[in-house]
């Protein structure tokens, strides 16, 4: 059984109106998504962390979308560093986040459910 870690993935430099469903047409083919974290920030640009069923999945939508031309933005894909309920202090890769806010459908309304409190720390 692969960690959770191994099989989320971030997706930096997305547009600001990105919508949840236009992520999950980016990545459905590369595997089952089990969740999906739309982040919008005061200012762009804006990121996400996509959750697979499977590590291999992850690895193959990091090969098939890093630097990808999504609506004039340069995708940057790759693995997640940390994860739900690690602390939030970061850890020195610049992705630390915060503890799982819980559920219930976020921005859009989509299936997989935003959660509602994380940290992003680091540069672009």
């Amino acid at each position: 059984m692969s960690s959770r870690f191994s099989r989320m993935i971030y997706v930096g430099n997305l547009p600001l109106d990105v919508k949840e469903w236009e992520i999950e047409d980016l990545f459905y083919k590369y595997g089952r998504i089990l969740d999906i974290e739309l982040k919008i920030p005061p200012r762009p640009p804006c990121y996400c962390f996509v959750e697979f069923a499977d590590a291999r999945d992850a690895e193959d939508a990091i090969r098939g979308r890093d630097g990808y031309n999504f609506d004039g933005c340069r995708l940057r894909v790759e693995l997640a560093h940390g994860g739900r309920g690690q602390p939030s202090s970061g850890d020195g890769h610049g992705h630390g986040r915060g503890s799982y806010g819980g559920g219930g459908r976020g921005r859009g309304g989509g299936r997989f459910g935003v959660s509602q409190r994380s940290e992003y720390r680091g540069a672009t």
